[in-house]
């Protein structure tokens, strides 16, 4: 399932959070201010960050910079403790599922979260419908096949 890691006053979260309820997809949210980051939050983090912390800590953020952080002298365990006692100090939003991650939004990178089936459909391979179709038509058959696939399981 599909984690991502938001702040109330994010417009980027609130963007992302849209993006991923349009093309329903679910998701487990984790606002950064009323759920208290652990330092399981910040492995599963970093396992899919190419640069370590440099891709999940804003060195812009306002507690970068009162603490003068110098993430380069601390440890791997200094820089998760001052995360969990700071966490407005990360990036936001953090989308992970699996292998894949994205740190910020950005419309098209958010489409590695889409299912293979519907990248397909959108794709119009195996498409019935010789091909006339627009992206939201192809969103409407996917979510229709996979509602009637739902029915039948019951």
């Amino acid at each position: 399932m599909i984690r991502i890691y938001t702040t109330p006053s994010c417009s980027s979260c609130r963007k992302a959070k849209k993006w991923l309820e349009e093309h329903q997809l679910e998701y487990e949210e984790k606002n950064l201010f009323s759920h208290k980051i652990t330092v399981e939050d910040i492995s599963f983090m970093l396992r899919n960050a190419e640069n370590g912390f440099d891709d999940i800590i804003s060195t812009r953020s306002k507690a970068f910079k009162e603490h003068n952080l110098d993430t380069d002298s601390m440890t791997v365990s200094q820089l998760k403790s001052f995360i969990i006692e700071n966490p407005s100090v990360l990036k936001r939003p953090i989308i992970i599922e699996d292998e894949k991650m994205q740190v910020g939004y950005n419309d098209e990178e958010i489409r590695v979260f889409v299912p293979q089936r519907l990248r397909d459909y959108i794709m119009c391979k195996n498409c019935p419908h010789d091909g006339n179709c627009d992206y939201q038509t192809q969103l409407e058959r996917y979510f229709e096949e996979i509602r009637s696939e739902k029915k039948l399981e019951r």
